[in-house]
């Protein structure tokens, strides 16, 4: 079945690069399709204009479409983490080249905004009981990549050394 929603990412140049990076990243997918500019433009002839590709089973089209838009973090792609190896790997592997934020938020290499996030975060921050919900938040606003036993800790009152 087709996917109804492809996100669509507008790189200056860098679509086909950024692609291959992701695929590397995420350790699963490929390269659909590369589409080239032809001497009708607006890119230089023969310069890849489009490339589908797929990470994760996600489909995604970056296009080389110039210098005029750049991401902002009003849009950011959420990776949902079993565990704190795999929270780290994400973290490591896309603020390589990009940078840190707070609060489990990054900016990888090419300025896109990601959330890496461990499962579990919706418990802790429910509101069901305020208290909890206090202590981790708290805790989770001193951090840029998220500390999932730390923030387990907190919301139970448990010091972290």
């Amino acid at each position: 079945m087709l996917q109804k929603i492809v996100p669509n990412l507008w790189f200056d140049t860098q679509a086909e690069e950024a692609a291959q990076f992701y695929i590397s990243v995420f350790g699963s997918g490929r390269v659909i399709d590369v589409a080239r500019y032809t001497d009708a433009g607006p890119g230089p002839a023969g310069s890849v204009m489009t490339v589908e590709f797929e990470i994760a089973g996600q489909r995604f089209v970056g296009i080389n479409g110039g210098p005029q838009f750049t991401f902002s973090e009003a849009v950011s792609f959420q990776i949902d983490c079993q565990d704190q190896a795999e929270v780290d790997h994400y973290w490591d592997r896309l603020t390589d080249g990009g940078e840190e934020s707070m609060c489990g938020w990054l900016k990888d290499r090419y300025g896109v905004s990601w959330q890496v996030v461990p499962v579990g975060m919706a418990e802790l921050f429910s509101g069901a009981e305020p208290g909890r919900t206090k202590r981790a938040m708290e805790a989770m606003l001193t951090m840029r990549k998220l500390d999932i036993a730390a923030l387990r800790a907190a919301a139970d009152g448990v010091a972290v050394s």
